[in-house]
């Protein structure tokens, strides 16, 4: 079993042994097969795709695992990204890791590590949070989360952009100092940096669009 990150943006942004991987494998679980297979195209990967996502994956996994046992290789891609972080794959991997079949993960993309680094916040220490919950939970673990005193990572839809500004606003203050990194890795990446309340005030100007990431300074 493979755990193959893919890129989140920038087709270029694979690597080698990624390609060879993909290449090399029974069957290529993808998130999304219309989404991955322009990626396969790309670098005329032709191995048989097969759909794995969170609508099908308790039900697939039992026979995934025992195909693997009985010597099939595979290799699990999400839509962008490292699978697992925010996308399907933990449940893969616990499975697997009971019935000992043997799994290697690729380093690769993950959105939330160039955000982090072009944020200009400590990090050395953070926590990474990924989607919080929409409605029930939210209110307390923003609660949880103003106490934090690590940089707080978190994944954000663009539509909810500026009601979830004014969320922190209200739970960490006006003036904490955060960034907002959208289309990471494509033709439009723009990362704005500044208080929340400055950073509001720019997202709210217009509509939002493309992947956010939010990274927030912990509490000092």
């Amino acid at each position: 079993m493979y755990l193959v990150p893919t890129p989140i943006g920038n087709l270029e942004d694979i690597t080698i042994r990624a390609i060879n991987v993909l290449k090399s494998v029974d069957v290529i679980l993808a998130e999304d097969t219309r989404t991955s297979g322009k990626l396969l195209k790309r670098y005329e990967i032709s191995r048989p795709l097969q759909s794995y996502h969170i609508f099908n994956e308790h039900k697939a996994v039992t026979q995934l695992v025992e195909r693997m046992k009985a010597g099939e290789t595979m290799a699990l891609i999400s839509d962008a990204g490292t699978p697992s972080i925010s996308d399907p794959g933990f449940l893969l991997v616990r499975e697997c890791l009971k019935a000992d079949v043997k799994m290697e993960c690729l380093p690769g993309a993950t959105a939330f590590v160039p955000a982090l680094v072009k944020s200009g916040l400590p990090s050395d220490k953070f926590v990474f949070e990924g989607f919080l919950p929409h409605k029930k939970g939210r209110k307390t673990r923003l609660e949880f989360l103003a106490q934090e005193e690590r940089t707080i990572i978190l994944y954000e839809s663009p539509h909810r952009l500026v009601k979830a500004l004014d969320q922190f606003i209200e739970h960490f203050g006006e003036d904490r100092q955060a960034s907002v990194s959208r289309e990471l890795t494509k033709l439009h990446e723009e990362t704005v940096n500044g208080s929340l309340k400055d950073i509001k005030t720019y997202f709210e100007k217009g509509q939002v669009k493309g992947e956010i990431v939010v990274v927030i300074d912990g509490k000092k």
